[in-house]
């Protein structure tokens, strides 16, 4: 495992590139999908520094609040509720330029402006989304969903997501 996260001072591009080998070597020999997710979590959150990073775990008809980096959050969302809740419900990553025009919205924080959410998949099935929310508009785009993605399948692939992981 890494003990330090390489940060790199480049494009939205590069430091994707930087951080997905080094979120690839820390995840690899660990099984334990909380454990996962709150290191990915402070990975990304040291790299991009947005507001709020974290994943929300599928619970039955709920997303409940995992490991996560910024302030206090919504702890379970209900399915096809909100932005996490949508993607959850549509199976694919939703971005919202602007958290005020989307229909509704759960403002867990009057300060986020704009976020993107990841489902993250496992035998088909939406196990778990990465939400990820900035305090600036329109900071979400196909370069942040292209390479969040692959960071999601990285962690489904990597990852035995059995009913006693979640």
């Amino acid at each position: 495992m890494a003990e330090e996260l390489i940060v790199s001072q480049g494009t939205k591009e590069d430091m994707y590139e930087t951080l997905l080998p080094q979120i690839a070597s820390v995840i690899e020999d660990e099984p334990d999908l909380v454990a996962n997710m709150a290191n990915v979590s402070a990975m990304l959150a040291d790299t991009f520094r947005h507001w709020w990073t974290g994943f929300y775990r599928v619970q039955g008809e709920e997303l409940v609040l995992g490991p996560f980096q910024g302030p206090l959050a919504c702890t379970r969302i209900r399915r096809g509720r909100g932005v996490c809740g949508t993607a959850w419900e549509q199976a694919k990553t939703i971005i919202v330029p602007d958290v005020d025009q989307f229909p509704g919205h759960i403002a867990c924080s009057s300060l986020s402006r704009s976020e993107i959410v990841v489902p993250l998949f496992q035998s088909g099935r939406v196990v778990a989304v990465l939400d990820i929310d900035s305090k600036e508009l329109n900071t979400f785009d196909a370069v942040d969903a292209h390479y969040l993605e692959r960071l999601a399948e990285l962690m489904s692939s990597s990852l035995c997501l059995s009913a006693k992981n979640l």
